[in-house]
């Protein structure tokens, strides 16, 4: 289901920038406007970047195999990655660089109202695709802020095109107004003024989506909400006198490795140590359905924290019966 609502958000904007990059395009060409450039090299982008995103959804939904035991999700935040950079480096740096070009060289744009007719379609369009990429964030961020929510998100792929819409609805605000005030007070060069923070604009927003990718692709734990459930699972189990630690890795949005090292009490037969273990893995996975892997390791507490201190590591004091 999530993944057929991400697609979805992905070819909304597909369709809406192949639209756009066309009439900006054809827009900057007639009239010579630096912003509309601009606007027109960003929604090129966007558009190559939502191919990338769906193919990126492709690779990553295939099955684990003997080279790749966990399976592929996690290549989707490899192209989430590879979106950052070309955001930055082709978006970003092209209008920058016809910014500063046009802002150096003034002229005056031919035909304003075309750019300002073009400005208006686009608005519909990447407001319309806008709306459904927020909607489909929305719905998953609870009570948490905009920005926490992204900051918290393992699913690239929703908020890398909200992210792009984000940026460009600024975009086409400031080529308006750049465009706007350049023919009002007939200074050409706040054309070229729009176009470089366009730039910035496309810059920042490329910053950030790095940022939250690089984290995914080193390998983020699961929300702390999840973690806690887990811990709630272990605690409310009597053969368990002590949980030393839940670790969590997220293999894709979808997709989290789990390992627990817990404490069984003493005189449990083996046989009831892997049944209270098949039975804690059937409720973990029951109350966290992307929980897919989760691995249960029984180890004395003391031995737990001989071998964290051998690596190196000062864990939380481990927990004790439904309370860790």
């Amino acid at each position: 289901m999530a993944g057929r609502s991400n697609k979805k958000v992905i070819y909304a904007a597909l369709v809406g920038n192949s639209a756009i990059a066309i009439m900006k395009a054809a827009g900057a060409a007639y009239t010579g406007s630096s912003a509309m450039l601009s606007e027109a090299v960003h929604s090129i982008v966007d558009t190559g970047n939502q191919v990338l995103l769906l193919y990126g959804l492709r690779r990553s939904a295939r099955p684990a195999d003997e080279r790749h035991p966990f399976g592929y999700g996690r290549e989707i935040y490899f192209w989430a990655f590879v979106v950052a950079i070309l955001v930055f480096a082709v978006g970003s740096g092209v209008s920058i660089y016809e910014g500063i070009h046009k802002i150096q060289n003034p002229e005056p744009i031919r035909d304003a109202y075309i750019n300002y007719a073009i400005l208006a379609f686009a608005m519909v369009f990447e407001g319309a695709a806008w709306l459904i990429a927020f909607r489909a964030f929305n719905s998953t961020r609870g009570k948490r802020s905009l920005l926490d929510a992204v900051l918290a998100s393992k699913d690239p792929t929703i908020f890398t095109v909200l992210l792009e819409d984000s940026a460009a609805m600024i975009g086409l605000v400031i080529a308006f107004s750049g465009i706007a005030l350049g023919q009002v007070l007939d200074m050409p060069v706040l054309d070229g003024v729009a176009s470089v923070l366009i730039g910035l604009i496309l810059a920042g927003a490329a910053i950030l989506l790095a940022q939250e990718t690089k984290a995914l692709l080193i390998g983020e734990s699961a929300d702390p909400e999840v973690i806690e459930e887990i811990r709630q699972v272990l605690g409310a189990r009597s053969a368990i006198e002590r949980v030393n630690e839940v670790l969590s890795m997220h293999q894709g949005p979808d997709d989290i490795l789990v390992n627990v090292s817990v404490e069984f009490r003493d005189g449990l037969a083996l046989g009831e140590v892997e049944r209270h273990t098949a039975a804690i893995e059937r409720e973990i996975k029951a109350r966290i359905p992307g929980a897919r892997r989760i691995f249960i390791e029984a180890q004395a507490t003391a031995d737990h924290l001989r071998d964290r201190a051998v690596h190196g590591t000062s864990p939380k004091e481990p927990g004790r019966g439904t309370k860790s």
